[in-house]
């Protein structure tokens, strides 16, 4: 199994188990990962989720070029080509297949070309010390295609993102943190835990609010200002009618914990 789906309550941990290969996708793998994110957004109980690879060196050291470079040469016809431009993209959450649930990487080694974008896609990470992150691909004559020139300047602004996608070079942990590529370092031998611990408290608030309160930032983005205050006066107009917000509300006035049920 190249791909492990885990239930840890409203949790589900989703690892990439290709260490040898060091976690990057081949067709087969990168299949069963979209299958995992369509499972996970379909199930009301799936709240969160945390990406990670198995292993300590490399978080997805993007696609398995040997079988992907095969692919593009053996199928070059429209249908494939159909199929890759419009698909769910690369690892399943790139390209055409949202999810507005929080997606937390836990990003354990290396976090390459497509490994990188699908960090990106993620809407927090926490990296390892040893974490390094690249977009590759100009090294070899192509560019990134699934998100990362899109994603990389609105998470770490125009000119920090034509610096890593020009030059092609890695940089480290630390300057991943300092530019904003990342929320935070965590130990290694505690990362896990750490973002395991951090998707427990983000399950335990409420869900709806979550989720189209992600909708509405990222619908937003590139988005005139008028634009994305209607977005989030109706999104918060269609929360005033949810048990959520009854339920939160009425803990507030006992002052305990609310109890969210996700309607």
């Amino acid at each position: 199994m190249t791909i492990r789906y885990q239930k840890r309550g409203h949790v589900r941990l989703i690892t990439i188990d290709r260490p040898a290969k060091m976690n990057s996708l081949d067709f087969a793998a990168n299949e069963a990962l979209i299958e995992a994110w369509r499972k996970f957004d379909s199930d009301d109980d799936a709240r969160v989720a945390v990406l990670t690879g198995a292993g300590n060196r490399a978080f997805c050291a993007g696609a398995d070029l040997k079988t992907y470079t095969m692919a593009f040469a053996t199928r070059p016809g429209p249908e494939f080509r159909h199929r890759y431009t419009n698909g769910p993209g690369f690892g399943g959450i790139t390209r055409h297949l949202e999810t507005w649930k929080p997606v937390i990487a836990a990003i354990n080694g290396y976090a390459m070309s497509g490994g990188l974008e699908l960090a990106l896609a993620c809407d927090l990470r926490f990296c390892s010390p040893n974490a390094q992150f690249a977009l590759q691909d100009v090294k070899w004559g192509f560019h990134a295609c699934d998100g990362a020139l899109i994603r990389l300047p609105w998470i770490v602004g125009l000119g920090n993102a034509m610096e890593l996608f020009l030059s092609g070079d890695r940089i480290d942990a630390d300057h991943a943190l300092r530019i904003g590529l990342v929320n935070r370092i965590v130990p290694r031998k505690k990362l896990l835990a750490e973002a395991m611990a951090y998707a427990q408290a983000l399950a335990r608030r409420a869900p709806l609010a979550q989720q189209l309160g992600k909708e509405v930032m990222l619908r937003s983005l590139g988005r005139p200002f008028e634009d994305g205050l209607r977005f989030e006066s109706r999104s918060f107009h269609d929360l005033a009618f949810s048990a959520d917000l009854k339920a939160g509300t009425a803990a507030f006035r006992r002052k305990r914990p609310a109890k969210f049920k996700g309607r």
